[in-house]
């Protein structure tokens, strides 16, 4: 992953250490690293800094697992750049898997809310499951609104069936 590297390559400043480190040990987790090795990388990255974290700031980096997903990581660490990522919607590529794609033909059949909460699944959170609450206030939509929106597109199974279950 693209921000992976990113948090490597950087030579992270006070006020950033802490959350990307703690974010790159999630990162390399959620891209089937061990722990242990997960966590030797985190370390040696830490040793890298002109300033390291203290061996006991450095220990709640890895503290516990935590899936962390493109938007999350950007409202975190300002510094990412997503443009060149080959796992983010960009320069008009959509993957076959991007629910978009998958529902292309019906998407004149939706409601205007509807068709609006499938861009931002398709764009802004590809790959992800945001909350209703996320999903939201990323659109400046009321909540009610968004889960009727929700429940109607898992009846039309444009969303699985397995999200978004305890509407």
């Amino acid at each position: 992953m693209d921000c992976i590297r990113q948090i490597l390559s950087r030579d992270l400043e006070e006020g950033e250490r802490n959350s990307s480190l703690f974010i790159l040990y999630n990162l390399l987790l959620q891209n089937k690293n061990t722990g242990e090795y997960s966590k030797k990388l985190v370390v040696e990255k830490n040793g890298s800094l002109s300033k390291p974290l203290t061996e006991l700031d450095l220990k709640k980096a890895y503290r516990k697992a935590y899936n962390y997903g493109c938007s999350r990581i950007r409202d975190k660490l300002a510094y990412i750049k997503c443009e060149a990522c080959g796992y983010r919607f960009k320069n008009g590529k959509l993957k076959d898997s991007n629910i978009l794609i998958k529902n292309i033909r019906i998407l004149p059949e939706l409601s205007s809310t509807q068709r609006g909460i499938v861009c931002l699944l398709g764009t802004v959170f590809e790959g992800e499951y945001p909350s209703i609450n996320n999903i939201a206030e990323t659109a400046k939509m009321n909540y009610e609104t968004v889960k009727n929106a929700i429940k109607a597109l898992k009846e039309m199974r444009v969303i699985d069936e397995v999200l978004y279950n305890k509407l």
